[in-house]
């Protein structure tokens, strides 16, 4: 059965467009855990234009669910994982000028840059995953790297304009689950997922997370958090139940 991991950034978003205490994120990830999440995700960025240090430390206290931190693989970010000890890190690339994560790491044939600072994740015992695109180099990469997860990049998918488009990008992250699945990776699923396309990625049977939050949130706003997640909840257990029949 997967699970979903609701990103809670952009109720910190909120929060700082006015340097205001609400809406707290910590408030929104106890609504999120009644609504049904089965984890928190956080990316606490470099520029803190949103998610605090102050928030890594509540959640990580305060959670009775597990809290992954997506995270660029910098000396500051693997201090600040290592400091909190979350449940897993998912490793990203960041740019400054990005809205969002708009790639997956480019892993292959960085492996020897990216080993040192994965290893120190590892060796705390925190789980590890790379947001990748569906590749088959980047899926290889990710394996030697000793990572227990990948998440696989599905906005194509998500951003697929036509039906004959989106069911190519379909096809790329089945064949990379598959390949992940093959090599001994756990697989994850994220990027622009909502509610009417969340289904087909959560019935494929190697996910193990659907990280989503954008879509939830901005539901969150005209319906509540707890009915925004329950209902996102919904779409992935019925896809799992269809993927058991």
């Amino acid at each position: 059965m997967p699970k979903l991991s609701l990103n809670i950034d952009h109720i910190a978003t909120l929060r700082q467009a006015r340097d205001t205490p609400y809406p707290d994120p910590i408030d929104a990830a106890v609504l999120a855990q009644l609504g049904g999440a089965d984890g928190i995700t956080i990316h606490p960025r470099e520029d803190r234009r949103h998610i605090q240090d102050r928030d890594v430390d509540l959640l990580r206290r305060m959670l009775q669910v597990p809290l992954t931190l997506e995270m660029a693989l910098t000396n500051e970010m693997v201090d600040l994982a290592l400091a909190s000890k979350p449940y897993a890190c998912t490793l990203v690339p960041e740019l400054r000028q990005e809205r969002t994560t708009e790639s997956g790491l480019q892993t292959a044939g960085r492996e020897k840059i990216l080993q040192p600072n994965i290893h120190k994740l590892l060796d705390a015992g925190i789980l590890v995953s790379i947001f990748i695109d569906a590749k088959e180099e980047e899926i290889a990469a990710a394996h030697s790297l000793g990572v227990q997860f990948v998440e696989i990049h599905t906005g194509p998918y998500s951003l697929a304009s036509t039906p004959k488009e989106e069911e190519k990008e379909f096809a790329i992250v089945v064949k990379a689950a598959e390949q992940a699945e093959n090599l001994g990776l756990k697989v994850n699923a994220g990027h622009g997922l909502h509610y009417r396309n969340s289904a087909r990625i959560a019935a494929l049977p190697q996910i193990q997370w659907l990280h989503t939050g954008h879509s939830v949130i901005s539901y969150a706003v005209l319906v509540g958090m707890e009915r925004a997640v329950r209902e996102m909840k919904t779409i992935i257990d019925r896809a799992a139940r269809g993927r058991r029949a």
